[in-house]
Parts: structure tokens; C-alpha cells; sequence
């Protein structure tokens, strides 16, 4: 195993998290290297991987509008946008915080992002435990589905109490 790298950031908004997975970065903790982590963006939650010495490995995706982005290393400091940031808690981890961060190194300069099929949870998520999943795509993806099951609950049920009623 290589040396891990840290970093101390200050976060004073604890009142935010950005998924009930995640638990915010206390004032004063150290990110240790390999560490998934994500930030509340405006309809979704970003998420990154922290590679020591202040940076973070993101796919860039649509950040910069509708031009897709690369998988490219920046400053925790532009990963965060000034909102808080979210630690992953790792369930089950494959590899230890090194492996991570090479891992994440590896696809850089990648530019293959789709929002519903390589989107940077996808990018962190095989990082940590060589799955392409994405939670966040999962759930939107089953929100209409269940919309849509309730829908036709509530028209059976309204259907069978006219029904009834003639």
C-alpha cells in the first residue's frame, strides 16, 4: 500500500447532505486518498474522487453546458463550488485508497460522458467497487415507473367504486 495523502477542509454548512449514504466532511477532517466524495449541485449530486494534495478526479460531464466534459483532475476547491461535501460511506470497497486513486487516474482524458449511462457517480462508482452504477439514475429512472403504478392504482380503484356505485 502507498502513503496516504490528506487534506484538511472547513465546510461550516452542516445542515445540507447530499444523499443519505454520504455524511458531510467535518470542519478540520482529513479526506484520505481514494476517498469518494460528492457536492449538491442544482437537481442532482456530483461526485468525484479525492487524489491527495488538494485534488479531486471528476468526469466533467455537462458542467460547462451542453458541451459534454472529460474525466479531468482539478482543485477540491472548483469540485465543491463553494457547497458542502459529502463523504461516501463504502459498503463494500474492492480496493484500498492508492488502487482508487489510480484507477481514477487511468480514465483521465476520457470523454465518453452520457448523463444516463457514464455520468460521474457511474465514473466513481467502478472506482470504488469496478461496478458502473449510478444510484442517482436508478431512482429517476423508477420515479416515473411508480408514478406511473400509482396512477393506475388509483384508476382501478376509482373505476371499481363506480362500479359499485351503478
Amino acid at each position: 500500500m502507498g502513503a496516504v495523502n490528506h487534506l484538511s477542509v472547513n465546510t461550516h454548512d452542516v445542515s445540507v447532505t447530499a444523499r443519505t449514504r454520504d455524511r458531510l466532511l467535518e470542519p478540520g477532517e482529513e479526506l484520505p486518498l481514494g476517498t469518494h466524495i460528492s457536492t449538491p449541485r442544482r437537481g442532482y449530486t456530483h461526485h468525484g474522487i479525492y487524489v491527495g494534495h488538494g485534488k479531486v478526479i471528476q468526469y466533467a460531464g455537462l458542467a460547462a453546458g451542453l458541451h459534454r466534459g472529460p474525466v479531468e483532475e482539478v482543485a477540491l476547491a472548483q469540485f465543491a463550488r463553494g457547497r458542502p461535501i459529502g463523504v461516501r460511506f463504502e459498503e463494500s470497497c474492492l480496493f484500498d485508497g492508492p488502487e482508487i486513486a489510480r484507477r481514477a487516474r487511468s480514465r483521465l482524458g476520457e470523454n465518453r460522458y452520457s448523463l444516463l449511462t457514464n455520468n460521474c457517480e457511474h465514473f466513481c462508482e467502478w472506482c470504488v467497487r469496478d461496478q458502473h452504477h449510478s444510484h442517482q439514475v436508478a431512482a429517476w429512472l423508477w420515479r416515473p415507473l411508480r408514478v406511473l403504478r400509482l396512477t393506475i392504482s388509483a384508476l382501478r380503484g376509482l373505476l371499481a367504486s363506480c362500479a359499485s356505485a351503478c
